[in-house]
């Protein structure tokens, strides 16, 4: 839990080749922007945090609640904020981020529509009061050097399922070893069911990107192709090829539930 006494690292940004990048007080990027394209979701494995539009109706995908854990560069929230329309919500601890993303990265002043929160994603997501009142879930916790995800435990994956309403999906950032990788996603099978979690291949960065549902039935293939060049000529993003890189959990995994 946060602490009166909390002192953070100061958020710094580098720009190269007409690319913004954020950082707190270390090499590791925790965010991009173009410069010239603010709206472009630059990061590939940002891109690929949005792959939960494959399991959900193409009418549908401006509907309810998203809310960002971890407001990174705030990319994902001015995406479903601005170009999704939906009602957003991001949870980020550290104050001098906010600071940075409304100063640097384009984050828009809170509005009827969006509200960023300086609070614990914890904290958040076992708050009873937002039981079931998140349609999109996006978690991308890492502190400033990358090294494993800030919070990655059975309550903590539990809570996500509860806050997700019926037909809710969740993306989770899993960055780093194999073996790392292995242990996050069996928490969250526990926590969701082996048959409503799938995962992308990884980055050529080592992003692993989890997709979790909460009682979302799985479409035909034929569907999933629809919805892919649906969202391929509407926002610009590779949904096609998430689509060949989409993965059911390995039985290693399966055999340990």
């Amino acid at each position: 839990m946060k602490s009166k006494a909390q002192t953070w690292g100061p958020a710094t940004l580098s720009e190269f080749d007409g690319v913004r990048f954020l950082h707190l007080d270390s090499i590791w990027v925790q965010g991009a922007m173009r410069i010239r394209k603010p709206d472009q979701l630059e990061l590939e494995y940002i891109q690929r945090m949005c792959a939960w539009m494959l399991w959900r109706d193409p009418a549908a995908l401006g509907e309810g609640h998203a809310v960002q854990l971890g407001l990174g560069a705030a990319a994902l929230t001015r995406f479903c904020h601005g170009q999704l329309k939906m009602k957003t919500t991001a949870v980020e601890i550290n104050p001098e981020v906010i600071a940075a993303c409304r100063q640097w990265f384009r984050l828009p002043a809170n509005d009827a529509r969006l509200n960023v929160v300086n609070e614990d994603a914890a904290r958040w997501v076992m708050d009873d009061a937002h039981l079931q009142t998140v349609d999109v879930l996006n978690v991308d916790l890492y502190d400033h050097d990358a090294a494993a995800p800030v919070l990655d435990d059975d309550a903590f994956y539990a809570a996500c399922r509860g806050v997700l309403a019926d037909g809710g999906l969740m993306t989770v950032n899993l960055f780093g070893r194999s073996a790392s990788f292995a242990r996050s996603a069996l928490r969250i099978a526990r926590a969701f069911g082996s048959d409503q979690v799938w995962s992308l291949a990884p980055t050529k960065e080592g992003n692993t990107i989890m997709v979790a549902a909460r009682g979302v039935p799985v479409p035909h293939r034929e569907v999933l192709e629809q919805r892919a060049a649906n969202i391929e000529s509407r926002f610009k993003l590779p949904a096609r090829k998430w689509l060949r890189l989409v993965r059911p959990l390995p039985m290693s995994i399966l055999n340990a539930l």
